[in-house]
This record gives structure tokens, C-alpha cells and sequence, in this order.
């Protein structure tokens, strides 16, 4: 853990993610500074952020470098941005056509184009994990105390169709019930898939009252896998709860749980299970 480095700067976007990275790297005095992106982290969740735009390149690289950084940590929610209004500095500028390269061929051929960018100016690139590893799913049972055998069949299936879109570079999530295929994730996210999936006929979905099938969420084959793993969260238990499923499975080893005993909570609270399961199973 944390080895060739010394002093941390974390770009931070959306969500409780960045929070807890900082928090976990600044217990052990190696958090330099938090670049707050503007429009999606929340700067009153650290203490002496910066403020930077998504386009800031060189601003970022010369802030970290001011605060004595040798590594960069990405967490948290960053939408794709619209290059089309892309403002960005000059080093961000030069960067540009490699983005816009990159961007046509899916979400993780673009955050490699980022990570390497960082890694060209000399800045070690960890992962969230990294940095917390009580951060990462452990195989088993993760919240609820919902007996796993009726859905063993939804999260096989579920885990299986999440690798195959991931495959694709299109999306993490797949929610299966009763062997029908639901919903796929693409660029509109967790949070916004499985509210499609409230919105179906309840003949093919579960409900509150009759929770049914199943939400996996895996990382991509290919991903670069110090950025963008898969979250869950509280909101995430209560979106699928919405949803009327009966549970969240995520590979054990390669995704986030953001608060585990509150995740716990909820899922005890809504009658929902989330479970780490091995990648071969």
C-alpha cells in the first residue's frame, strides 16, 4: 500500500467517494491538496480545496506539483463533458486531440488518454483502493440478511451480461429478474438505470411488497482499473429497492462499497441483499 509515493493530490468529482479518499489519506498526513472539480464535487466537503474546471490541464498538474504531489488519485462522479464547450487551459488544450480520439471509442480508452496525460508529467496514478482497502467488496454477503439461493440464477446471469456490455466499453450494470434481462447501463448511469427499471410493468419486474431479480455491477475486461471502479452506495440499495429488486451483486475484489455498515442499514431496512461474488463464479 502506498508505495512510490509520498504526498497526495486528489481530483475530485461527484458523491461520497473523494470524501472518504481524502479523509483516509489525510489520517496518515500524505493528502497534499483536493482539486474540487467545478460542477461536480461539493468544496465544502474539504478543507482548502482548489476549484478547477474539468479543462484545466495545466492549472491542475502546476497546483499539485505546487502542493509537493508525486501522485494523483480520480474519485468520484465526472460525466462525460461536451467537447463542443470545452474550455479548456493551454496544456489542456494540447491535450484536446487526444481526448477527442479517444473519446469515439468509449469511456475507457478517453480516462486512459487522462491517466497517461498524468503519468507523462511525472505523477503516480493509485487507486482509490489503494489508498482505503476497506473500501473494496469482500466475497460473501456484504448487507441484508436475504437467503442468497432462490437468486443465485439472477446474479450469475446479471454478473455475465455486465461483462458482456463492459466488453463493449458501453456500461458496468446489468439488472436481470428471473432470467429476463431488464435494463443495460450505458452512458446514463446506475442511479438513472435502475430508475427505467421502476418504470416498467411490474408483470417483469419485483416490487416493494415482492422484491424479484438482481443488479450486478462489474468493471470492464479491459478497464484501467485506478479509475472509474464500480461504486455502491446507500443511494444505489435505495434505487434498487425502488426498482423492487431483490438485490445487488458486485465482484468481490473489484468494486466500491461507500460506507459498509450503512449500506448494511439500508439494505436490512429494505428487505435487499448485496453480495461480492468471485468474477469466475
Amino acid at each position: 500500500m502506498n508505495e512510490g509515493w509520498t504526498r497526495l493530490g486528489l481530483i475530485a468529482g461527484g458523491g461520497a467517494l473523494p470524501r472518504l479518499v481524502a479523509e483516509a489519506c489525510a489520517a496518515d498526513g500524505r493528502l497534499g491538496c483536493v482539486i474540487a472539480l467545478q460542477g461536480f464535487a461539493n468544496p465544502a466537503d474539504y478543507i482548502d480545496p482548489v476549484v478547477r474546471t474539468i479543462g484545466q490541464f495545466g492549472h491542475v498538474v502546476k497546483d499539485l506539483r505546487a502542493a509537493g504531489c508525486d501522485a494523483v488519485c480520480f474519485a468520484g462522479i465526472v460525466t462525460r463533458p461536451d467537447f463542443r464547450s470545452f474550455v479548456p487551459d493551454m496544456e489542456g488544450a494540447k491535450l484536446l486531440p487526444k481526448l477527442l480520439g479517444a473519446a469515439v471509442r468509449g469511456d475507457d480508452a478517453l480516462l486512459r488518454v487522462v491517466v497517461k496525460a498524468f503519468e507523462d508529467q511525472g505523477l503516480k496514478v493509485v487507486g482509490a483502493d489503494e489508498l482505503s482497502s476497506s473500501l473494496l467488496a469482500p466475497e460473501g454477503l456484504i448487507g441484508g440478511e436475504v437467503d442468497l439461493d432462490a437468486h443465485r440464477g439472477d446474479i450469475a446471469k446479471a454478473m455475465h451480461m455486465a461483462a458482456a456490455i463492459g466488453t463493449l466499453d458501453a456500461g458496468q450494470g446489468a439488472v436481470v429478474c428471473d432470467g429476463l434481462v431488464l435494463a443495460l447501463e450505458a452512458q446514463e448511469g446506475t442511479d438513472a438505470m435502475l430508475q427505467r427499471v421502476a418504470g416498467l410493468p411490474e408483470n417483469i419486474r419485483g416490487t416493494r411488497q415482492r422484491p424479484r431479480g438482481v443488479l450486478a455491477k462489474r468493471p470492464k475486461p479491459q478497464q484501467e482499473r485506478r479509475i472509474d471502479l464500480p461504486v455502491v452506495g446507500v443511494a444505489t440499495v435505495e434505487g434498487a429497492a425502488e426498482a423492487g429488486l431483490a438485490g445487488i451483486a458486485v465482484e468481490a475484489g473489484a468494486a466500491l462499497i461507500l460506507g459498509r455498515d450503512a449500506v448494511d442499514e439500508a439494505a436490512r431496512r429494505h428487505g435487499i441483499f448485496v453480495v461480492g461474488v468471485s468474477a469466475h463464479s
